[in-house]
Parts: structure tokens; C-alpha cells; sequence
């Protein structure tokens, strides 16, 4: 192709054309696909090699998991020997607890454990019937999630491009089950995301679950074992703590509705109640102080956000030997209102106290 040239103040400077036809798509920043660009040239006559080829010259390389389609199970793994789909959920937790206690490895119970947490006919905790009521949480289910991780081998998965060396697999054909995940976001097998759910560029952990309507945003972290409502936005950056140990622990759980502003971190099974706010940076953890400073009196909690509660980070003085220093902390500083149409009363709510998000 023809080169260009450009006047520059020391002297003609080559420019490369915007596109070369001895280019590849990788270097001239074209899809593979460029039929519908007028005067580009046609890159869908450079095939690319198969991702099963290795170029000359690679060293041997360890075992591959090839990940597949599955009729059964979209999001499985194809290694399906010891997966019981016909067995009953019930008796799966007395196979569980047998093979914890004895050590051995029940690998048809452990899983089947696994294969339901992916489809979403098994979860880690369960919430209540009465939205004022506690979680209940299963730990035989941890039980097996552990278990899986004593037997299972390191292997190298390839998904598209990207190669990864450990024990889970990724979820597979998220368009079947209605998920968008936007590259380079990652699902973990054995994570349950409903149909409706966005993931950006995130990460969402073996166990985890995520409601349908959730977005997921830029470097957000679900934690294994967590439990995210629906319609449930966690901001960029968020980090939502996982628990695997010990069995039986209170996941980290954002209910129904609730917005997670960004960089706020939530760990160590706080439960954050339908449609509260978080803003920016507010930390919690199983220890930290929230504080209600809407009323003549503060009201304190620990662990637990109140429903539609509206929260930033503060801090509260605290006495140490070498002086008074402020401690960090939450502070309840309003209510979202009840409303048919929840991004309404979110905006209201964001601009009445000027929360950073």
C-alpha cells in the first residue's frame, strides 16, 4: 500500500496508513469482521489459528481442560462422571456430613453439591419467609465446596484467549442463560447468576449468588459463598467479602434492591437490608460501628444495615494511650423513601444528602 507523508517541524515523517492489508486484526485494531467498513480491506480472508494449535517451538504443556458445551448443564464442566443428577437434594446432606467426618472423598455427592449451586437449585444460605427474620445457612454445603477442593487437581483451562491455571472451571453459555458478562469479567463454575444479571469487567466467586436485575460494575468482587439480591448495583470497585471457613459461617448478604457505592467494602458476613445505600468508601466488617445519628440519640448496630438506611463512611473519637484519634465507622444519616420506582427514590435520596457514590 501507498505510504504517506506529514510535514513536521524536523523533516517528512513516514505515516503509516490506518489500515494495511499485511495487517492483522490484532494490529490494525479491526474486528475480523469488517465487511461494513467502506474502503477498509477484507480481513475475514486471515483466518485465525484454531486455539487447540500450538505454535512450533512451545514447550509441552500440562494437562488442558477443554470446556465445551453441555446440553444438561450450561455452566458444568464436561467431566460429568460423578455428577448424580437423578439423586435426591435431600439425601445429599447426610453423604456430606459422612464423608466431612470420616475424610474420605464422596466425589458423586460432593459434585452433585456443585452441579445444583450452578443451576440454582441449591444455595448457601437461604433468606427468610418474613423479611424481619434471620438467614438461615446451610454449612453442609460449605462442607462440600471444601471437600471438592481437597481432591481436585490444578489444571489448565482455556476459554477463548485467556488461560488459567486452577481447580474451577469458568461458567459457560451465559447467553442460554441470560447473563451478560463483559470481558475481562470472570464466573466462577458453582456460582449461581440469574437470567438479567450484568457482570462488567468483575469477578464473581465459586458459591456466590447473584439476583436477576444485579449489575455488577467495573472491578467489583462478589466473594464466594455471597448472597446479592436482585436489582442490586454494586459500584465500581466494590469488594464484597467471601467466607468459606468454618462451615456454617454467615455470608455476606446484599439484599433485594440495595446500592453499594464505590470502593465500599463489606466483609465478614454483614448483611446490608433491602434498598439501603452505601455510599463511597464506606467500610463494614463484623466489627465495625453503624451508627444512627438521625434521631436526639445515636442508635448503634453491628453487622446489620437497617432496610432503605442511607450510609457514609464516618469516624467516632476513641482514647488510646498516646492520645484521642478518630475511629472509623458508619454513619446513618437518613432513609430512602418507599417508592413503586426505586430509581427515583435512589436519585432523591443521592441528592437530598449529597451522598458520594
Amino acid at each position: 500500500s501507498e505510504s504517506r507523508f506529514l510535514l513536521h517541524h524536523r523533516g517528512p515523517r513516514r505515516v503509516r496508513p490506518i489500515c494495511s492489508a499485511r495487517d492483522g486484526p490484532e494490529r490494525s485494531g479491526m474486528p475480523y469482521s469488517s465487511r461494513h467498513l467502506e474502503g477498509a480491506p477484507d480481513l475475514t480472508a486471515r483466518t485465525p489459528e484454531p486455539l487447540t494449535t500450538e505454535p512450533s517451538g512451545w514447550p509441552n504443556r500440562p494437562w488442558r481442560a477443554t470446556l465445551g458445551p453441555r446440553t444438561d448443564n450450561p455452566g458444568a464442566p464436561v467431566s460429568t462422571v460423578h455428577i448424580e443428577t437423578a439423586t435426591p437434594i435431600d439425601t445429599l446432606e447426610g453423604r456430606i456430613q459422612a464423608a466431612w467426618d470420616s475424610g474420605t472423598a464422596d466425589r458423586g455427592a460432593v459434585e452433585t453439591v456443585l452441579w445444583h449451586l450452578d443451576r440454582g437449585s441449591l444455595r448457601v444460605a437461604t433468606p427468610p419467609e418474613d423479611p424481619a427474620g434471620e438467614w438461615t445457612t446451610h454449612p453442609w454445603i460449605t462442607q462440600a465446596i471444601l471437600l471438592y477442593f481437597r481432591y481436585a487437581e490444578m489444571a489448565v483451562h482455556e476459554l477463548g484467549p485467556y488461560e488459567f491455571h486452577d481447580k474451577i472451571p469458568l461458567k459457560r453459555n451465559l447467553a442460554e442463560q441470560k447473563v451478560r458478562l463483559v470481558p475481562p469479567g470472570f464466573i466462577r463454575y458453582g456460582a449461581h447468576v440469574e437470567p438479567g444479571c450484568v457482570v462488567m469487567p468483575g469477578y464473581v466467586n465459586l458459591g456466590a449468588r447473584v439476583g436477576s436485575g444485579t449489575m455488577v460494575d467495573t472491578w467489583a468482587t462478589v466473594g464466594s459463598c455471597a448472597q446479592i439480591g436482585r436489582n442490586v448495583h454494586l459500584s465500581g470497585g466494590v469488594g464484597i467479602g467471601g467466607v468459606l471457613e468454618p462451615p456454617g459461617a454467615l455470608p455476606v448478604i446484599v439484599e433485594d434492591g440495595a446500592f453499594v457505592g464505590s470502593r465500599a467494602i463489606v466483609v465478614e458476613g454483614v448483611r446490608v437490608g433491602a434498598e439501603a445505600v452505601l455510599g463511597a468508601n464506606v467500610v463494614l466488617t463484623s466489627s465495625t460501628r453503624i451508627i444512627d445519628v438521625t434521631g436526639p440519640e445515636p442508635v448503634f448496630h453491628t453487622g446489620w444495615v437497617p432496610p432503605r438506611s442511607v450510609v457514609i463512611p464516618g469516624t467516632y473519637p476513641k482514647t488510646f494511650p498516646a492520645g484521642e484519634y478518630g475511629v472509623p465507622c458508619a454513619l446513618i444519616i437518613g432513609q430512602r423513601k418507599e417508592s413503586t420506582d426505586r430509581k427515583t427514590s435512589l436519585n432523591q435520596v443521592l441528592r437530598e444528602f449529597a451522598v458520594a457514590v
